[in-house]
């Protein structure tokens, strides 16, 4: 299709704070273990996707995700600060149980989604939004017709998928965002479509391992 561009969505590999359940926002978290090996399963799995470009988010997770999937293939690697994750402020750092505890106000707006509710020292979901999509138009406007990795967070692909599918901001999701996994879009002029969503197969190998570690 003239002038689309193809946006291959990928969230960064596994973090610590991932495991624990800890909001990360814009505390930059490393990868953990997992998390690299996570990375480093994308390339042979993109190899054949004819990107052009990595893109990714300025923190470190996703980072070091865009860096292994760049460096394997010999693309590009841009940072793009737009693809950041929602700051969530005096929030991050802490479990949902514990964020329940302490800021039970916080706890209710958060999980019922309030698009205008924002955090202390955060971003409310409406601004989060307009930050995120702004970053995509860019991007899209910038490899119109070709195909172009977006490596970014779970909030970031979350509103990808809502832009792709019209669900409204304050319903709530039932669709995956697992780390590492793949998630294919199309932009056009008509704005985004979704073409194919929490592609997890390249990983099957690592858990299957992890699984044989166990026994």
């Amino acid at each position: 299709m003239q002038g689309a561009t193809r946006l291959v969505a990928i969230r960064h590999g596994e973090t610590a704070w991932n495991a624990d359940k800890r909001l990360q926002g814009w505390q930059d978290i490393a990868l953990n273990p997992r998390g690299q090996r996570q990375a480093a399963a994308l390339a042979p799995a993109l190899a054949d996707e004819g990107l052009v470009a990595v893109v990714a988010s300025d923190l470190q997770r996703a980072w070091q995700t865009g860096t292994a999937l760049a460096a394997a293939l010999g693309l590009p690697l841009l940072a793009e600060p737009g693809l950041r994750e929602r700051r969530f402020g005096v929030l991050e750092g802490l479990t949902p149980d514990q964020i329940e505890a302490r800021r039970p106000d916080d706890a209710r707006r958060w999980r019922t989604r309030e698009p205008a509710w924002t955090p202390e020292g955060g971003e409310s979901l409406l601004s989060f939004q307009a930050r995120s999509l702004a970053a995509v138009e860019r991007l899209a406007a910038r490899y119109a017709g070709q195909a172009v990795a977006v490596v970014s967070h779970g909030g970031v692909l979350d509103l990808l998928y809502r832009a792709a599918t019209l669900v409204p901001l304050d319903l709530p999701r039932s669709w995956a965002l697992g780390n590492a996994t793949i998630n294919r879009l199309l932009h056009t002029p008509g704005g985004l479509g979704l073409v194919g969503w929490n592609d997890a197969a390249h990983l099957d190998a690592l858990q299957a391992a992890a699984d044989d570690a166990s026994t």
